[in-house]
């Protein structure tokens, strides 16, 4: 006779209890972590002491400001992007161009690219950079990795140079320099030291002071150079003044890192902007180059650009270019896998059809001409002002950036007093002037200047 047990109260309790939380097995899990969760969230691995809250990114919060403000007569001048005279974006009409021939191209896919990036960019970017007669070139002792614009380029340099690079560890950079270049080697291990650039007093280039630093530095040591559009102060060696730092480098055993943002952007002229790098391919220096296409292109967002390494001459040197091309792809594979498609396919096109590259050194030269017609008019204007101060430099400097010599005390009275964003150390970029808002931005520098002498 089978055996029935008797009511529990417990029982009957549970039951009960089941039901009002809904019975089911997620209700009854919910219920348990609720009951455990406050222990867990009282510990973490990464407390304050070990992830401190890090600072904001200075450029990036000084456009959110600018966002934030809701003056009529606020000018952006801290973003570096290219503005047209009504102060937008401009797509350069070669890019419309080559975007119509993509949309169009019925065998278009979004397949992986290699792992170097597609070669029909990388080996024109090769040559847009080294120069298409470039010994580097014609002796096969260069190699081109497709990197994630300029920033990656130099990433991917450090890396490598992390890795690889047995002499003094130490990269040196120009006094001032991007921000960003601190940053990207001190992640990989490697710290930057300073030498000499910017002069405060003629607002100009402190070569003795640059040359000097260079001469003094531990044998093989890596110094990084802007070939040109020097940022942030938009101040260049000439070309002699090159070929004085390329023997000083040379007697050292130095080993030149180049950083190219603006290779046409600058002057206006392709070649003239590489020529630092192409005289020191000539002199045979093994090197490291990174490219952007943001500037040149316009293509900001598309993140296109090119590492290139450049190995000395000799026997050796494809076998040499070989190892380190090896090495590249697979740091190259463990960092992004492959490159992205749409930049690289804009500049390849461009790069490759005679056409549209014609086309798109007559965009440079809309784009570097408008920039310095602003240099010549902001310059005018303050000196018709009477605005103290010497002003020459405003169009002595080149590129997108100026350094105009403000101190960061003027910068903020302007930001509060005229609504005008710039970096705190008085970095200009020349693009945000037009012909709309330069009086407004010469007459408050002037109030400023004027004010403060």
């Amino acid at each position: 006779m089978p055996v029935s047990s008797p009511p529990s109260s417990q029982g009957a309790s549970s039951t009960s209890d089941s039901a009002a939380a809904g019975s089911s097995p997620i209700s009854r899990l919910n219920n348990i972590a609720s009951h455990i969760a406050p222990k867990m969230a009282s510990t973490t691995n990464f407390p304050s002491d070990v992830v401190p809250q890090a600072p904001e990114d200075p450029l990036f919060g000084l456009m959110a400001a600018f966002r934030a403000d809701e003056s009529p007569d606020k000018v952006d001048l801290g973003i570096g992007a290219y503005r047209d005279d009504n102060a937008k974006p401009w797509i350069l009409p070669v890019v419309k161009k080559a975007d119509e021939i993509l949309r169009n191209d019925p065998d278009l896919n979004h397949e992986y690219a290699p792992i170097a990036g597609i070669q029909s960019f990388t080996s024109k970017a090769a040559e847009l950079m080294l120069g298409a007669d470039s010994p580097a070139l014609k002796e096969k002792r260069s190699a081109s990795i497709q990197t994630i614009s300029g920033t990656g380029a130099v990433h991917l340099g450090a890396l490598f140079l992390a890795k690889f690079f047995k002499g003094n560890r130490t990269v040196y950079v120009s006094n001032p320099t991007w921000a960003n270049h601190h940053q990207i080697f001190s992640n990989v291990g490697i710290p930057t030291k300073q030498y000499p650039y910017f002069d405060k007093k003629t607002k100009g280039l402190d070569f003795e002071g640059m040359k000097n630093a260079i001469k003094d530095a531990p044998e093989r040591s890596i110094i990084l150079l802007h070939p040109c559009a020097h940022n942030p102060t938009g101040v260049d060696p000439t070309l002699d003044q090159w070929k004085e730092l390329a023997e000083v480098i040379r007697s050292k055993n130095h080993f030149p890192f180049f950083d190219s943002a603006y290779q046409g952007f600058a002057s206006g002229n392709l070649a003239r902007d590489a020529a630092s790098v192409r005289y020191f391919i000539e002199q045979g220096f093994e090197l490291l180059i990174a490219q952007s296409f943001a500037k040149n292109f316009g293509l900001y967002g598309e993140r296109a650009g090119c590492f290139h390494a450049v190995t000395a001459p000799g026997p050796d040197a494809q076998t040499t270019i070989s190892r380190i091309a090896s090495q590249l792809a697979i740091l190259q594979r463990s960092e992004i896998s492959n490159p992205p498609l749409y930049g690289a396919r804009i500049v390849s096109l461009v790069l490759n059809d005679a056409k549209l590259f014609a086309e798109w050194e007559d965009n440079l030269t809309t784009m570097s001409g408008r920039i310095k017609d602003m240099r010549n008019s902001l310059r005018a204007k303050l000196e018709e002002l009477g605005t103290p101060g010497t002003w020459n430099h405003i169009t002595d400097q080149i590129g997108m950036f100026s350094f105009t010599g403000l101190t960061e005390e003027q910068v903020m009275r302007l930001r509060k007093e005229s609504h005008i964003y710039m970096t705190k150390n008085g970095r200009i970029s020349m693009a945000g002037l037009n012909t709309k808002n330069i009086d407004y931005f010469a007459k408050a520098v002037h109030a400023v200047v004027s004010s403060s002498s």
